[in-house]
Parts: structure tokens; C-alpha cells; sequence
């Protein structure tokens, strides 16, 4: 993804909290068409390191694309949509729950 120029790249550890996936891997493009670039280079990159996608999501509108890898899913966002979504906060809330229970 850095050779793709993602930003803001940031992993949050999920597999203590949910069995959808152990990582979540957040980062964001800077037009429709970076998003779709670094979603294209992630697919390659996991290809060629053996790497087998699941599916991938939201590649048409490219405004948030999901890269799903089983344990590792990458969601690569829109700013715009990264701030209204803000997933990194609804994770981090999570964890924040479980250590204090």
C-alpha cells in the first residue's frame, strides 16, 4: 500500500473481539481513482506473497473499497466517507469496553 501512496495507514488488532477477522488495516486515497490504484496494487502485492482475497468490495464507486483477505481485511476509504464512518473509533470503543469489564 505505501508504494500505492496510501495515507493514513493504520492496523487495529480485531481477533480478541469479533470472528469476522484478526486485523483490520484502515487507510485513505486521495480520488477514486488512487483508491482503485491501491486496491489493484494490494491484489497484486497479496498475489504474488501467496496471498488468497476472499472478495472484493465497493472497487466500482471506489469511495470505499473492502480488500477481504479472511483474517486480515483492508478497508481503503474516500476521506470523506473515512470520517463519517470512522470505524477506527467504533474498534477502538470496543476495546476500551472489554479492558474496563
Amino acid at each position: 500500500m505505501s508504494e500505492k501512496k496510501a495515507e493514513d495507514v493504520e492496523v487495529i488488532e480485531v481477533g480478541t473481539r469479533t470472528l469476522i477477522a484478526d486485523y483490520f488495516v484502515i487507510a485513505s486515497g486521495t480520488s477514486n481513482t488512487h483508491i482503485r490504484a491501491i486496491a489493484d496494487g494490494l491484489v497484486i502485492d497479496g498475489k504474488h506473497r501467496g496471498l488468497k482475497k476472499d472478495r472484493v468490495e465497493g472497487y466500482k464507486e471506489a469511495r470505499w473499497v473492502l480488500v477481504d483477505y479472511g483474517d486480515i481485511v483492508v478497508h481503503i476509504f474516500a476521506p470523506e466517507e473515512r470520517a463519517y464512518y470512522d470505524i477506527e473509533s467504533l474498534w477502538r470503543e470496543t476495546a476500551l469496553k472489554l479492558s474496563s469489564s
